[in-house]
């Protein structure tokens, strides 16, 4: 397949809303990563993506909406959930609510469980194709698998260039890490830290937000995901020989997350950290210590996931 390149614009949303409608996938970016888009009523659409990434099909995808209205057709929204949509739609939260009663998606969407994972992104990139197709967007990150998640369109090509039809580039995506994504309840879950921290969140409802629990129930709770090819230590104070070292703050290394040592900088350039040491000399990668508090939760649990060996077929 030719995997084009077209950038943003008029011409550029054309022609992917045309492939999005023949059934097929569009790698467009969001204000997190790139996402791998299709038409999430569209059970073969959707199985596209599924075979496009290599994804394993117990794990369900993030409906991107345009709006509450179109949110609404596909899942069912508590005052709890409405509270936090008010909040932070459009945004990088994503909320897992129960699939409404005939609700238009296909059942790969959610990996046959009860639940659907809905975002309304802030991107123009996205809401446009989302107001160009008519259609809810079926959108995992548009990456191999278990790779390091895309924010740039060269990420996409990197990893699935003769895969998809077509990426829509339009730049740097501004967050640089996944939605935050939470199961209202109750109780109220976050299943993914991301850019909306816990703290945050926790205000908005009143109360403190519970662990995941057991099994996959949204995006990113794999043990092994965000991986680079090749391994890496986490908070690393020094590069030990042959490691490419990424640093944060005090701790210089060839490349920084943050020189400054700030965490939202920080989120926005990971994955293009990673992407760079991946592709660089070093044998090895070795990333600084980046504090918990706010944003680092959820880039300490991307590094987490990305220093687990990863099964690799």
């Amino acid at each position: 397949m030719l995997t084009r390149t077209l950038p943003y614009g008029e011409a550029g949303l054309v022609e992917a809303a045309h492939v999005i409608a023949a059934g097929g996938c569009v790698a467009v970016p969001t204000e997190t990563v790139y996402g791998l888009a299709a038409d999430a009523t569209d059970s073969r659409a959707v199985a596209g993506i599924y075979a496009a990434k290599g994804r394993p099909s117990f794990n369900p995808l993030i409906v991107h909406v345009a709006d509450l209205a179109m949110a609404q057709a596909i899942g069912e929204f508590n005052d709890a959930a409405l509270a936090l949509v008010e909040r932070w739609w459009p945004g990088p939260l994503t909320l897992v609510v129960p699939l409404a009663e005939g609700a238009p998606v296909a059942s790969l969407v959610t990996a046959g469980l009860p639940t659907v994972a809905i975002r309304c992104p802030a991107h123009r990139a996205m809401q446009g194709l989302i107001r160009a197709t008519g259609k809810p967007l079926a959108a995992p990150s548009a990456n191999a698998s278990g790779s390091i998640s895309p924010t740039r369109a060269e990420h996409v090509v990197a990893s699935l260039n003769g895969h998809i039809s077509l990426i829509l580039d339009d730049g740097p995506t501004e967050r640089g890490l996944e939605s935050t994504i939470v199961a209202p309840g109750p109780p109220p879950r976050l299943l993914r830290p991301g850019p909306v921290t816990a703290e945050a969140i926790e205000a908005v409802l009143g109360e403190p937000l519970q662990g995941a629990g057991g099994g996959i129930s949204a995006p990113g709770q794999l043990a092994s995901h965000y991986a680079p090819v090749k391994p890496v230590r986490l908070n690393a104070m020094a590069a030990r020989v042959g490691e490419w070292l990424i640093g944060f703050g005090d701790v210089r290394g060839n490349d920084t997350l943050s020189a400054s040592g700030d965490a939202m900088e920080a989120a926005a350039r990971l994955f293009d950290c990673l992407h760079r040491a991946d592709a660089s000399s070093g044998q090895a990668i070795a990333v600084a210590p980046v504090p918990m508090a706010g944003v680092g939760a959820a880039i300490n649990d991307r590094l987490s996931r990305a220093a687990v060996p990863p099964e690799r077929g």
